[in-house]
């Protein structure tokens, strides 16, 4: 097989354009709304679903927290459906991609970041000194804690671009591994496609935990300077 490796996470093309913003916003289509009195049962579910993932995310928050409901909840939906799509065959996965992570991460952190300093400014200053730091350390603690504050979107999109990229891959290696076995042993090549249809399934895991993730960790950005 002489397929690059990384081939999958290249930007498709189409007559020479990138169509990686089509891609983007093809999962919007898979959340219809619905103008009917009565939801059918796809809508109902995914409204129940919306609920129950907000009211779990939300329920420590301030009324100024509870005001980026609607931004959190769209954020969750677009990673998931994005990682999900990514798992079908021939696809594209945008989240893969380091770039992207940042274009979300770096805004989102930067908006919690403002808004703790525009309403809670003493508290924000008094997270980059410890109450009871000796006089001889606060230079070095103000600058570990602004390096830490500044790695946040860096640990937030490395943390996504890392989980999906690596799940991809181990797919990529083991349906490679099954094809070239098949021809070998019939056995090996079984469990082998066995594994990779395990694997599969905690992809799908992955995507959705990933997905959260992200989205709890900006909910806890938001809850500490709200």
């Amino acid at each position: 097989m002489n397929e690059n490796l990384f081939a999958s996470f290249t930007t498709p093309t189409l007559m020479g354009l990138p169509i990686v913003i089509l891609i983007i916003m093809f999962p919007s289509i898979l959340f219809p709304s619905s103008n009917r009195l009565t939801n059918n049962r796809l809508i109902s579910i995914q409204q129940w679903l919306l609920k129950l993932t907000s009211k779990q995310m939300l329920s420590t928050h301030n009324y100024k927290g509870q005001s980026w409901a609607l931004m959190l909840m769209s954020l969750i939906l677009f990673i998931g459906s994005t990682n999900l799509l990514g798992l079908l065959p021939h696809s594209f996965t945008p989240t893969t991609q380091l770039s992207m992570n940042l274009g979300m991460a770096i805004p989102l952190w930067a908006g919690t970041v403002v808004t703790g300093f525009r309403y809670k400014t003493k508290a924000s200053l008094a997270h980059f000194l410890p109450q009871g730091t000796p006089i001889f350390l606060i230079p070095m603690l103000v600058i570990i804690e602004t390096i830490s504050l500044f790695i946040q979107p860096m640990a937030l999109a490395v943390r996504l671009t890392a989980n999906i990229t690596a799940g991809h891959l181990l797919i990529h290696l083991i349906g490679g591994a099954t094809l070239v076995l098949m021809n070998i042993s019939t056995v090996t090549a079984l469990i082998t496609f066995i594994i990779l249809v395990l694997l599969t399934i905690l992809e799908f895991a992955v995507a959705l935990i990933q997905a959260y993730v992200f989205t709890l960790l900006v909910s806890l950005y938001l809850h500490d300077n709200t």
